[in-house]
């Protein structure tokens, strides 16, 4: 399975007893509809490939779940496990409707400001845990757009664009002139 075909569903914080199994933080709003999962592709510290692993037993709680995995039956086991990305096929994903959308599906849409016109492309898409961050490619330059209210005013499925009000400067910071 090819990373760019799956998205990812959360990652292994540690471990939890001795039998093997994961403490899983789920980055997801919806933790609930993953419940019956039977596998899921692991990025392992330091791979490139995902890894399929099968679901013995998962209880999910909130947005954080325990997790164990067939072959898993150690804490040392384990514990090689915890950093790993956990990831599943874009078809797994529930539809969303309305002005509802995933952050993936935003991939080579087209950014337009609205004093500036057509810029470039969403070449990717930044989660961190304070901000989310869209990745432009504006003149061969990668350019960060901050989600926000303010900057992001709206997403035309339609058409594929994302429409913004950039800050002043801020293109000029990226440019580097």
């Amino acid at each position: 399975m090819k990373i760019d075909a799956c998205f990812q569903l959360g990652y292994i914080t540690g471990t939890h007893g001795l039998s093997g199994e994961v403490h899983v933080l789920l980055d997801t709003d919806q933790p609930e509809n993953y419940k019956d999962l039977e596998s899921v592709f692991l990025l392992l510290k330091g791979e490139k490939v995902l890894v399929p692993f099968f679901i013995q037993s998962l209880q999910i709680k909130g947005d954080k779940a325990i997790a164990k995995f067939e072959e898993i039956s150690s804490k040392d086991q384990a514990r090689k496990l915890t950093g790993s990305a956990l990831y599943l096929p874009l078809d797994h994903l529930p539809s969303l409707e309305g002005d509802d959308f995933y952050f993936h599906e935003l991939m080579n849409w087209k950014v337009i400001d609205v004093q500036l016109g057509e810029l470039g492309f969403i070449v990717s898409v930044y989660h961190q845990s304070s901000q989310i961050l869209l990745v432009m490619d504006y003149q061969d330059h990668e350019v960060l757009i901050p989600y926000t209210e303010e900057i992001v005013r709206g997403i035309d499925r339609e058409h594929q664009q994302v429409r913004v009000s950039l800050p002043d400067g801020l293109l000029e910071v990226y440019l580097g002139d």
